[in-house]
């Protein structure tokens, strides 16, 4: 894992100001960093490395291949690189080093930039071609490592995380009210959008190729989600889809614990992290080291006794940390370390872990992906069952139901599922789990939303993204992996654990179990009751009988107990100094009012202090 910047076209970039860039990102490569500047300055790269595979000093980046003809910096791990560098010294190439790195650059000299379909990995990397003059950037299908990039006055600038952006002296701060309407619709930025005017992120699974000669760039998909899958092609059995998603998640399981540097594994006790653990007690040439996080006295979110029954019956090295409740100091910190703000409270225990972790191991190994993937989130359940209501209820009777549950307040439990029954499929869809509908967005800010206003709203987003994809099911999992996955689950994770300078591995984003998941029928991921079921099949097989695997929690926060303590406290403090100029105070007063009267607004508030943080550190300008 690393950290990766560039400036590439127009004037050259000062040394100093690439080596400042590269400075911002030490936290997510604290072993080495390195800088280089094509001979006529006209293109510079910088990196920060942590060393996981190939730790000589030949794997250093930028690296240049044995033709000259390329360099590149890049950060994440290509898991079948071992595969792609056979298949490579039998067409006639010659390798200098162990490393990863080195197979991208053959593969692109060898197969050109039809190379990124071959690849199953995690990464975001930058290389030049001389000859060609071009720079090519990409990222992998998932998105699991980020990307942003800014192209303005004849010049390209990239890096991994927006702060480096920062360093150039020039860049303007200023809010993309676009962006900033779809973090309050969603709480998290989504797709290629920046919460920065000018700058954006390569979306997941794309590549975006600039032209040095013409200051031109183009951006496509190299990769998209498979289509939904044919019912009448429902023939496999229970057995034969069991056996396929065991033979493919341990393959994944085994390229993942390829390392030279300690490996651990993040246990929440879940079915997605417990299946991780148990694939890697089979293939672990050691014995598998396991850490969890714990809430005494919080109840459900106290995942620790189920990852001790998992580690208990895998045989595993187990090491829990107690965490106490979290100070208020540690959210300027987390706003800071998140390039752009984000509303998910369980980044707080996701970097607690990570820093437990990195004590012990350089990488972990996660269950991210899973839900999305194998139907885990109880809406996906709701969604489906909502759909059969819909047919029974007439079309008057639907509308005047989602009239009354506009008028219900924002925190009354059930108020989006009610507001859905008055939608279509995908509207529905897209008004679960908002935490901020159009109505209160409205209300909450002082000038019009500027996304709506142009007819672009979130909501639109998300229905977008449903076309084409057949069953609610398939629509609904479509759009989380898409968005939720990418821009809230992913971007927690890598920036929690590159705080802790911890590489953060997910196994159920391996590209085949990707390709699998969704060319699966519906009754084998989710249906109104049901969730996770080929999963949980298998789980019943090699986990213990006594686990509960109905449960959903994961590595979350006691946040509502936490916000009747010093928390609320704090986050009254930062909302009632909030930018006047965006916010409307007495919207604020009453969310708050309402909190205190018991309506479920944690995560709204959250929402809004993590914002006006991430403002603050980062002196952004939002008129």
């Amino acid at each position: 894992m690393c950290g990766i910047v560039g400036v590439v076209g127009g004037s050259p970039a000062a040394p100093e100001t690439l080596a400042a860039m590269r400075d911002t990102l030490r936290h997510r490569g604290p072993d080495d960093e390195g800088l280089w500047r094509s001979e006529n300055g006209q293109v510079g790269f910088g990196h920060c490395r942590l060393a996981i595979i190939d730790l000589s000093a030949d794997a250093r980046q930028p690296m240049v291949s044995a033709s000259s003809r390329t360099r590149v910096v890049f950060n994440g791990e290509i898991y079948n690189y071992r595969e792609l560098r056979a298949e490579l010294e039998s067409a006639g190439r010659r390798f200098r080093t162990a490393s990863d790195t080195e197979v991208l650059l053959q593969a692109y000299e060898h197969w050109g930039v039809d190379f990124l379909t071959k690849l199953n990995g995690m990464f975001a990397f930058a290389l030049v071609d001389a000859a060609a003059r071009r720079v090519l950037l990409a990222r992998d299908r998932a998105g699991e490592k980020p990307l942003y990039y800014t192209h303005a006055g004849g010049r390209l600038m990239f890096a991994s995380e927006l702060k480096a952006l920062f360093a150039e002296k020039t860049f303007a701060r200023r809010l993309d009210h676009r962006a900033f309407e779809h973090y309050l619709a969603f709480g998290y930025v989504p797709v290629d959008m920046c919460m920065l005017e000018g700058v954006h992120k390569l979306p997941q699974g794309h590549a975006l190729l600039y032209e040095l000669d013409t200051d031109r760039i183009r951006t496509w998909a190299y990769w998209q989600l498979p289509a939904p899958p044919d019912p009448l092609a429902d023939t496999a059995s229970e057995a034969e889809l069991l056996s396929e998603l065991e033979r493919l998640l341990t393959d994944s399981v085994r390229l993942r614990l390829i390392a030279d540097v300690p490996v651990g594994i993040m246990l929440s006790g879940g079915v997605d992290s417990s299946l991780v653990t148990a694939m890697a007690a089979r293939v672990a040439a050691h014995r598998v080291k396991t850490f969890t996080i714990s809430f005494p006295g919080h109840g459900g979110y106290d995942e620790a006794p189920y990852a001790r029954t998992v580690a208990e019956h895998l045989g595993t090295e187990h090491v829990e940390l107690v965490a106490e409740p979290a100070t208020v100091d540690l959210l300027p910190q987390m706003a800071r370390q998140y390039d752009e703000p984000m509303a998910d409270s369980s980044m707080v225990p996701t970097y607690l872990i990570s820093r437990l972790i990195r004590r012990e191991a350089t990488v972990a190994l996660g269950g991210d992906g899973g839900d999305e993937l194998f139907g885990g989130y109880p809406h996906y359940c709701w969604l489906q069952a909502q759909s059969s209501v819909r047919r029974l209820l007439p079309l008057p009777l639907r509308r005047m139901a989602g009239s009354a549950g506009r008028r219900l307040p924002l925190g009354f439990k059930g108020r989006n599922y009610v507001v859905g029954l008055s939608l279509d499929v995908p509207g529905s869809i897209a008004q679960f789990n908002l935490y901020f509908d159009a109505g209160a967005r409205r209300r909450l800010l002082r000038r019009p939303p500027a996304a709506s206003a142009a007819g672009r709203s979130p909501e639109s987003l998300k229905i977008a993204l449903c076309a084409g994809r057949g069953t609610t099911l398939q629509q609904a999992t479509a759009v989380d992996f898409q968005t939720y996955l990418v821009d809230d689950i992913l971007v927690k994770v890598d920036r929690a654990s590159m705080l802790a300078s911890l590489e953060v591995r997910a196994p159920w984003l391996d590209p085949r179990l990707i390709d699998f998941a969704f060319r699966l029928p519906d009754r084998w991921r989710a249906t109104t009751r049901d969730r996770k079921v080929l999963l949980r099949s298998l789980a019943s097989r090699v986990l213990p009988r006594s686990l509960d695997l109905t449960r959903k929690q994961g590595f979350s926060l006691p946040l509502h107990a936490w916000f009747k303590g010093e928390w609320g406290r704090y986050v009254e403090e930062v909302l009632r100094e909030a930018d006047p100029s965006l916010f409307d105070r007495r919207f604020i007063e009453d969310l708050l009012a309402a909190q205190r009267r018991g309506l479920g607004n944690t995560q709204r508030l959250f929402a809004l202090t993590m914002f006006e943080l991430w403002r603050r550190e980062y002196r952004v300008n939002v008129n």
